[in-house]
């Protein structure tokens, strides 16, 4: 049975290998890694991510917690990819242009990996050239748009309106979050998705593919 409480103590611990630990001891009980990813670090990080949102923890608190979280993936992953006969699909990522910031993007990232997608990430300060290039080499089933500033989320409205005119191929599904962004913006823009989180992300990712 997985102890959601003590997965988040050991996401907020200096020390990686305490979630290592974790997440080994688990396997050895026999709990499948689906369970693990999706009811202990996925479980326990939106704890994290609740807490960030009441202003419970900062940003440093957010960024141990993901790099404790994305340790114990990588244990978990080549698990979760015996399991799962083939990738869920192919996802670009990345933060638009003049914007720098990419704490979100990277944990949307991790469990986007986390729940059996190839990711491809593009960094941050991405433009629109950059998004349509990585579209035409990859040829991505979704592609993710991240942005922290209000001045920025803007640029997701050009990169978004270039890709449906200029793409020659399969016109990915295109998904957009970030802190300042909204619903009703996500729809003024023609995204085909909003995430409000990281894990939403990954859940209308699911949902837009039929996953």
């Amino acid at each position: 049975m997985i102890d959601v409480n003590a997965v988040h103590k050991a996401l907020q611990d200096l020390d990686i290998a305490v979630i290592d630990t974790l997440v080994n001891d688990y396997l050895a009980q026999g709990i499948p890694a689906e369970t693990i990813l999706n009811e202990g670090l996925i479980g326990a990080m939106s704890i994290t991510g609740r807490q960030f949102k009441a202003k419970e923890v900062w940003v440093p608190d957010v960024l141990l917690a993901a790099r404790n979280m994305h340790s114990g993936v990588a244990i978990l992953k080549p698990i979760l990819l015996e399991v799962q006969s083939s990738s869920r699909g192919v996802i670009v990522i990345g933060t638009v242009q003049g914007d720098i910031h990419d704490i979100g993007k990277n944990i949307v990232a991790v469990l986007m990996e986390g729940s059996g997608f190839e990711v491809i990430d593009l960094g941050v300060n991405v433009s629109t050239d950059g998004f349509l290039e990585a579209i035409e080499k990859h040829q991505p089933d979704v592609l993710g748009l991240s942005a922290l500033l209000t001045t920025t989320m803007l640029e997701m409205k050009d990169v978004i309106a270039s890709i449906r005119s200029n793409s020659r191929d399969k016109v990915p599904k295109l998904i957009v979050g970030g802190a300042p962004v909204t619903r009703e913006f996500a729809d003024e823009i023609g995204a085909d998705g909003y995430g409000e989180d990281a894990i939403a992300g990954v859940e209308v990712t699911l949902q837009l593919l039929g996953k």
